[in-house]
């Protein structure tokens, strides 16, 4: 197996996003914006974050296998950078598209094969439209809301248009789905935050196993006492992921990085650099 690596790391040493001697998969995270709360109520629908401003990191993640590459989530809209915008008790911000940020990896939009999403809400998909020649990959609960959507609540089809109207790609995914066909990155079924809600695991080489919790989880706190936030869809489906995600967790050794959490930016290395 070492010897096959070897010659895939030089198969890919020409291409500029890829290092001499990266292994076969890796992972960046982006930053994708900053969400600032001046009240966490909602947070909790049993009111455990009623007053509590918080600090929310808005994280987005490409990962190469082979000659592949998965973006998953696409964080706040592009419009948002370099200004700030308020909304209730959200002030939301964005330093760096994510276009901008493939270009330190030598890569454009057309380099994503895959841009999964883990579920629908405005901050996950902001800037989607801009990688209309991947494949979409996401849950078929969420899917059919986008499909059936109209604009009015907070599902919004805008961003997906290329896909629904314009002969785009998309793969709707039913359970879990084994992306690259290798059992290297796995959408997880963790429903409840949205019909279709999924989780993203990556079985690195060197780091081992991470978790990407997508918004099944946004702090922390929530999974030392399983708060459900008021705007989730299924509060039963929530506590049934949490159970879920928290036996694959431990089941798989896994490092879990709340994507939404800045206290878990560290558990992986800082941008350009890669997880291996």
């Amino acid at each position: 197996m070492r010897f096959h690596l070897t010659i895939a790391a030089a198969a890919l040493a020409a291409a500029p996003a890829v290092a001499q001697d990266a292994p076969a998969i890796e992972l960046w995270r982006l930053d994708c914006g900053t969400l600032q709360l001046s009240d966490s109520e909602s947070f909790s629908d049993t009111h455990l974050y009623d007053g509590q401003p918080r600090e929310l990191t808005d994280s987005c993640y490409v990962i190469r296998n082979g000659d592949n590459y998965l973006l998953w989530d696409t964080g706040l809209p592009g419009d948002y950078v370099g200004r700030t915008q308020t909304s209730g008790v959200y002030t939301v911000s964005v330093a760096r598209s994510i276009e901008d940020q493939l270009g330190d990896l030598g890569l454009t939009p057309a380099d994503i094969d895959y841009v999964g999403v883990s579920h629908y809400h405005f901050d996950h998909i902001g800037q989607l439209a801009g990688f209309s020649d991947a494949t979409l990959l996401i849950g078929q609960g969420d899917f059919e809301a986008v499909t059936a959507a109209d604009g009015t609540g907070n599902v919004d089809p805008r961003p997906f248009a290329h896909w629904l109207n314009d002969g785009g790609k998309v793969e709707t995914v039913a359970g879990d789905r084994d992306v690259f066909g290798d059992g290297k990155v796995i959408m997880v079924s963790m429903p409840g935050h949205t019909p279709g809600h999924r989780s993203l695991v990556v079985r690195l080489p060197r780091m081992g196993t991470m978790m990407l919790t997508g918004d099944l989880y946004h702090f922390e706190e929530q999974i030392e006492n399983r708060g459900v936030p008021q705007f989730n869809t299924d509060r039963a489906d929530t506590l049934a992921s949490f159970h879920r995600f928290n036996q694959m967790a431990d089941n798989l050794d896994a490092t879990i990085v709340i994507q939404h959490d800045p206290r878990h930016i560290g558990r992986l290395p800082a941008f350009p650099e890669s997880a291996k």
